[in-house]
């Protein structure tokens, strides 16, 4: 079987660094930090005070303000996101087969504000259990690309993956593969989340996964430095239009570049804790590798996992190294984390955005915040410290990975006829 081409056509972002495609790719170039104090709750008894949020946001300039409360904060980044990710692409139910459109999107958690007000609502009660009908509908994972697919007529496959932090970039792996097996012709791929809340901030305190740099939230996502202490948690959407390559052509659409490839492994480890050697990543890179047809002296350009946990920037690097052995020191490493924070379910697509648009502009974000050197860091990687630098991409690499031990690893290339 002939396995089609698969390019991408479309993009949308809402992050903490811009609520737009260009302001989030103007962010990252001028090294902007989205961490300040968390604005939506009362933070005093609190361990972590700061988060990733998105900012100058009213979403009902965007949707309608009966479906707004019909919709968790997830669902509703989600539909902003690929709102300007449709647009963008140029498509419309004139010119593609609407059953031929799906909607794969990526969410590690789901509607958790909504879950969190509904319970404690009921607990402040006298028992009796009365909740918002809309309760599960707002909650569950899967509602976002529903709300997508019903905005726009798109009725081909329609589901939510959730491998964690790696479940957008999961997203975008099964969107490449039905439009290359010939399942579709167009996906709207992606992921959102919006777990800043109580119990968002308050489990991941728990399990001493957040930075607590409450005297400076705007330096606390510091990946790769020896000083750091933690994750910053963000919020936000990103949005890709897949598209297979003879049908994109057909329509004259636009053209960001081409999937190449995609990867998926399993740590088998541990919960939360990875691979100290990482071999789950090692795993994952060069599945990438090896569906893309690549080796690993093509590859130009890696946004990381990076998320600043002591543990896990170290392993990823590791894994680097022992890919890409001596070319590992040509490839401009970075970690866009140090701008957005972990976007949790939908880091994997904001970040593969950052990679297409590095890869168009020639230009690698910096990995900002970084003052101290580690030494169990190989000092020969560069890890395009504190400002962006310039270079020609031809191959560019994602990498997301998850509580769980799931990973999952895009490749794009730069688009040739």
């Amino acid at each position: 079987m002939q396995l089609k081409r698969v390019v991408v056509t479309g993009l949308g972002a809402l992050t903490p660094i811009g609520n737009t495609l260009q302001e989030y790719w103007d962010g990252l170039v001028n090294g902007k930090s989205g961490a300040a104090p968390i604005t939506y709750y009362d933070t005093e008894k609190h361990k972590t005070k700061f988060a990733c949020e998105i900012k100058n946001f009213n979403v009902e300039d965007f949707i309608d303000k009966k479906e707004v409360r019909r919709m968790d904060k997830f669902a509703q980044y989600a539909i902003v996101a690929s709102d300007e990710a449709i647009k963008d692409s140029g498509i419309t139910l004139e010119n593609v087969n609407k059953h031929r459109v799906g909607v794969i999107w990526g969410a590690g958690i789901g509607g958790l504000q909504t879950f969190q007000d509904e319970v404690m609502s009921y607990a402040a009660g006298d028992g009796t259990p009365r909740f918002n009908p809309f309760f599960i509908p707002k909650m569950i994972a899967d509602i976002a690309p529903g709300h997508i697919s019903m905005r726009n007529g798109f009725m081909g496959p329609n589901y939510t993956t959730v491998s964690a932090c790696a479940s957008s970039a999961n997203a975008l792996v099964d969107a490449f593969n039905y439009i290359r097996l010939g399942m579709c012709d167009v996906v709207v791929s992606g992921g959102s989340e919006a777990a800043v809340t109580i119990a968002g901030m308050g489990g991941f305190n728990s399990m001493q996964a957040l930075s607590t740099r409450n005297e400076s939230p705007e330096t606390a996502s510091r990946p790769f430095d020896a000083t750091r202490d933690g994750f910053v948690l963000g919020e936000g959407a990103g949005a890709l239009v897949l598209e297979e390559y003879e049908h994109a052509i057909a329509r004259g659409a636009k053209i960001y570049c081409e999937v190449g490839g995609g990867g998926l492994s399993s740590d088998a480890y541990h919960l939360t804790a990875p691979h100290p050697e990482g071999i789950g990543v090692i795993a994952v890179m060069e599945n990438c590798l090896r569906d893309a047809g690549l080796k690993p002296e093509d590859v130009d350009h890696i946004n990381t996992h990076g998320t600043s946990t002591p543990l896990g920037d170290v392993a990823e690097l590791k894994a680097i190294s022992h890919v890409f052995g001596d070319h590992a020191k040509n490839i401009n490493i970075n970690s866009t984390k140090s701008m957005t924070g972990h976007l949790l379910g939908a880091a994997g697509a904001i970040e593969a955005i950052a990679s297409i648009l590095a890869m168009q502009n020639g230009i690698v974000p910096p990995t900002i915040n970084h003052t101290t050197v580690d030494e169990n860091i190989d000092p020969s990687l560069n890890l395009t410290l504190n400002k962006a630098q310039k270079r020609e991409i031809k191959v560019a690499m994602s990498n997301t990975f998850g509580f769980g031990g799931h990973n999952a690893c895009v490749l794009f290339k730069k688009f040739e006829n």
